[in-house]
């Protein structure tokens, strides 16, 4: 079954890191990911650009209307995905538990919701 883990985080924390910290962080990211799909486990993944490139769109009656950044204001940001293949939500949530930048905040685990059977 695949789940999506959601990575959120305070991009300031992530911001105010030395770079030396913060490389070895993105280093340790990328290395788990390349591990994830090394085991059949990673589908893919990516981290996202900053809050502010962020555009969010709503629809109400027909009409797209669109605000800068992130609908909700939020200590944490979504900083980036990856999308895994698991026997199942124990199995999702330990593979999400070692994802390097869930020290900075948490990964949100969630089920894929499969609309056309594979």
């Amino acid at each position: 079954m695949r789940y999506m883990c959601l990575i959120y985080y305070d991009e300031k924390k992530l911001d105010n890191m030395p770079k030396t910290e913060r490389d070895a962080l993105y280093d340790e990211a990328y290395a788990y990911y390349d591990d994830l799909v090394r085991s059949g486990h990673g589908i893919a993944g990516d981290p996202l650009q900053p809050v502010e490139t962020a555009r969010s769109v709503r629809v109400q009656k027909g009409k797209a209307s669109i605000t800068d950044g992130p609908y909700v204001e939020t200590k944490e940001q979504l900083g980036g995905f990856i999308l895994i293949d698991a026997r199942d939500l124990d199995e999702a949530i330990q593979l999400a538990s070692k994802i390097p930048p869930a020290r900075l905040g948490g990964v949100e685990v969630r089920p894929i919701h499969e609309l056309i059977p594979e």
